[in-house]
């Protein structure tokens, strides 16, 4: 396995070039079984997806500091916890989330304002800008709080749990926590630095005895009424809170690195998306009624998931029964991998899939996208719970932005190359120069 941790994204890529669809081989006492076809997509997530728990070893690692949340649980204890968080991504939410959204991305221009009402250019490193720009939104909506100032700590911390996490997935033996290294230092002092941020959330709140209206109130309140009418207890509120705090902001993050990217390298897309917001807001901030209707904006979107989704493929799975996939025998104990990464630049199903062309994305073109064919948030009954509300907050945070700046690249030229951790980001910094338009 060492030549696929070495370079990973190739691996996929050259696996699925020299083998076809569907790949089989051994790894330490394993067979692992990897496909790449839409309809084998479909029938692991979806139509066999009963046959299949992700890799206990890898949601050990993430455990470590989600806890016992809902992307860790399987079987029926997965079931009530989606139902207890579920009604937090309700459309009827959507309207608050996107006000806080807007808000929180004109709290980040305002203070590029001095440079940008002077018609200056100002630089920015994308990544710290929407790491914190990200982190920002979902403490607002997530705790109801402004986390100006302990976004740069909360930041490093899960930047390095990311290093962590896809390190100690692909290690033979996981050393324990009181390791005397700086990379487990480094580890305890990130996880203590989020436990003590959430909890402190936590406790004040249930001192506060306060609906805030937000995620949290959520969660303290929240009642299993079509189960066993019980309630989250604060070990529970904590691991969904960090959980959804983490997930929810990180791959958003490296998903809008990538969209100014391809935004600021090409100039014809840029023009198309400022005029759609144009036509729709005309001098007005977006709403979260104007989603629907920024259509090309939200192809945009969706052409940069297709060439750089923030999770490269899917959680591997482990049969926990003999089943078959594609036609072929899956043995009870076999792992099961996808790579989006492969998938979504086949040229079977996206024709010169290297181009970046949101065109893709819109009709009739996009009627012919088979599905399975693109999965940049997975697919079935363990599709991303807040699929909706990272759309949604990309488009709202793009919209803002383009509706005031003119983007470019500081190096027009720049290939950044691209860094797999825990999210698919650009290996070199990305810098954007921002002008008032």
């Amino acid at each position: 396995m060492a030549w696929m941790k070495a370079d990973v994204l190739g691996a996929y890529t050259s696996l699925q070039r020299d083998y076809g669809d569907a790949v089989w081989f051994r790894t330490g006492p394993f067979q692992l079984f990897v496909f790449y076809h839409p309809d084998q997509v479909r029938e692991l997530l979806v139509s066999r997806s009963k046959s299949f728990i992700r890799l206990p070893r890898v949601m050990e690692t993430f455990a470590q500091w989600n806890g016992e949340s809902i992307l860790i649980v399987e079987g029926e204890q997965w079931v009530r916890q989606r139902r207890l968080v579920q009604p937090a991504f309700q459309p009827r939410r959507f309207t608050d989330y996107g006000r806080m959204i807007v808000e929180t991305t004109q709290k980040l221009l305002a203070s590029w304002s001095p440079a940008i009402e002077r018609d200056c250019q100002i630089e920015v490193d994308a990544n710290t800008a929407m790491t914190g720009l990200t982190l920002e939104v979902i403490c607002k909506v997530l705790f109801d709080v402004d986390a100006s100032e302990a976004t740069e700590r909360i930041a490093n911390a899960v930047a390095v749990l990311s290093e962590v996490g896809f390190h100690e997935m692909q290690a033979a033996i996981r050393l324990p926590d009181w390791w005397p290294t700086e990379f487990y230092r480094k580890k305890r002092a990130a996880m203590k630095t989020l436990d003590d941020f959430v909890w402190g959330i936590i406790r004040e709140r249930r001192s506060e005895g306060v609906d805030h209206g937000d995620l949290l109130s959520m969660l303290l309140a929240a009642v299993d009424e079509e189960g066993d009418g019980g309630k989250l207890n604060d070990r529970q509120v904590r691991n969904e809170a960090m959980t959804l705090m983490l997930a929810g902001h990180d791959t958003t993050a490296a998903a809008l690195d990538w969209v100014w990217y391809n935004i600021a390298r090409f100039p014809e897309v840029a023009s198309r998306c400022r005029a759609e917001i144009d036509d729709v807001l005309t001098e007005n901030l977006p709403t979260i009624t104007d989603v629907p209707r920024l259509k090309y904006l939200e192809a945009t979107i969706k052409e940069t998931l297709r060439l750089y989704p923030p999770a490269i493929g899917v959680f591997l799975r482990q049969a926990t029964e003999s089943t078959t996939i594609g036609g072929y025998d899956i043995p009870r104990g076999a792992l099961v991998g996808l790579s989006s990464f492969a998938t979504h630049r086949d040229s079977r199903w996206f024709p010169d899939p290297e181009r970046f062309d949101p065109e893709r994305f819109l009709p009739p073109a996009v009627d012919q996208i088979p599905a399975g064919a693109y999965f940049p948030f997975g697919m079935g009954p363990r599709v991303c719970i807040g699929q909706s509300f990272a759309m949604t907050e990309m488009i709202l945070i793009a919209a803002t932005v383009l509706q005031k700046c003119d983007i470019t690249l500081k190096n027009p030229t720049q290939d950044p190359g691209m860094l797999v951790h825990m999210a698919l980001r650009p290996r070199a910094p990305v810098i954007l120069k921002f002008q008032r338009r």
